[in-house]
């Protein structure tokens, strides 16, 4: 055989390669061994991931499905705050529209307020810029102010003295002092120049000018209301102005002091107040002096009454006296009838003792019988 071998060169390459050919056998037979387990192993560690896979997959897909619940429920929270929010806002936007509304309203009332008083204002200008127009304003507000403090027949307006003269109002108090004239009189041009100069120039001829005015009022009411015998000793000018008076007041006390040496004295709505209110007490009291015989007569009258009263008084307490004498003598008569019925009833007791010490022997006697 091995003569054939090495006599066949051949036959020896054919048998290596069959050699070669089962080495590679086994080899490949060892690898797909190898191969085998390594799948099973492969398939079994893929199986577990697998495995693993789905747990976590399940619970992947709880916790989105607890996550979404989740989300649900905080976006139904959500919701439902908003819609309250909106609510709410939605209702305070409304009361804030209805409040918003009401002031509306209120300004558009006080704008026709406004406009209304505008209009007034100018008007009020319009009269005071004409003098016959101030002067009926100032004598109105006179008319007012007396009508409002004195009695209705204290007083009268547009009165012609006697003298010819017609003076604003008269004040019809008693002698002492008698009637008193009050003028309304509003120096309007003389204040303005006064408060709108604008230099010492136009100062000191505004200043001239006022103290023209004013001391020619004074005059006038000095001269033709002041009537000796007629009205009283002194009168009154009435300026419809509190800022008129108060720069007289303050800063020209000679005017003052020179009108109050003609007894004409300068009084303005409030101060004119406090006048009238002084002259509605005198006129109290003048009524009261008038009525004082008639007053007297009563209390004499209840005096009168007041004796007989007393009278009668002192008779009905005579009465009372004899009532409670007769009804003395009346609980006396009762008290000694009382004490005779008792002696009575004791007497009737007695009787009775005696009966029934008698009936036991009676009974005695029938039972023997």
């Amino acid at each position: 055989m091995q003569n054939i071998l090495n006599a066949d060169p051949v036959l020896q390459i054919v048998l290596a390669g069959l050699a070669v050919v089962a080495v590679l056998a086994i080899v490949l037979l060892a690898i797909v061994l190898r191969t085998t387990r390594g799948a099973q192993a492969v398939q079994t560690r893929l199986d577990l991931m697998a495995h693993d896979n789905e747990t976590k997959n399940a619970g992947l897909s709880q916790r989105l499905i607890d996550h979404e619940r989740a989300i649900s429920e905080r976006l139904s929270d959500v919701g439902r705050r908003v819609g309250d929010s909106l609510q709410k806002s939605g209702d305070r936007t409304n009361e804030t529209l209805g409040n918003l509304r009401e002031r509306l309203v209120r300004i558009d009332q006080a704008q026709a307020n406004i406009t209304n008083l505008s209009s007034q204002v100018v008007s009020l200008q319009d009269i005071l810029s004409n003098k016959q127009a101030r002067g009926a304003f100032g004598e109105f507000q006179l008319s007012q102010l007396v009508i409002d403090a004195l009695p209705a027949d204290s007083y009268d307006f547009e009165v012609t003295l006697g003298n010819g003269r017609r003076v604003d109002c008269l004040i019809r108090l008693p002698n002492p002092p008698g009637p008193v004239a009050v003028d309304a009189k509003f120096p309007l041009e003389g204040y303005r120049a006064l408060v709108e100069a604008q230099d010492e120039a136009a100062q000191k001829d505004a200043t001239r000018a006022f103290k023209v005015a004013i001391t020619k009022h004074v005059t006038d009411i000095a001269e033709r209301y002041i009537i000796a015998g007629e009205t009283a000793d002194s009168a009154l000018l009435f300026l419809p102005s509190e800022a008129v008076y108060i720069e007289l007041q303050s800063n020209f006390r000679d005017l003052v002091e020179a009108a109050h040496r003609k007894r004409v004295y300068i009084v303005s709505p409030t101060t004119l107040w406090g006048a009238l209110t002084t002259m509605r007490a005198v006129f109290r009291d003048v009524r009261l002096r008038e009525q004082a015989h008639l007053i007297q007569a009563e209390l004499e009258k209840m005096l009168k009454d007041v004796g007989l009263m007393d009278e009668r008084v002192a008779n009905l307490q005579r009465h009372f006296d004899q009532a409670n004498e007769d009804i003395r003598q009346i609980r006396i008569s009762n008290d000694k009838v009382t004490k005779r019925a008792a002696r009575m009833s004791e007497l009737e007791l007695d009787d009775e003792d005696d009966v029934a010490a008698v009936e036991p022997p009676a009974r005695s006697h029938l039972r023997e019988v």
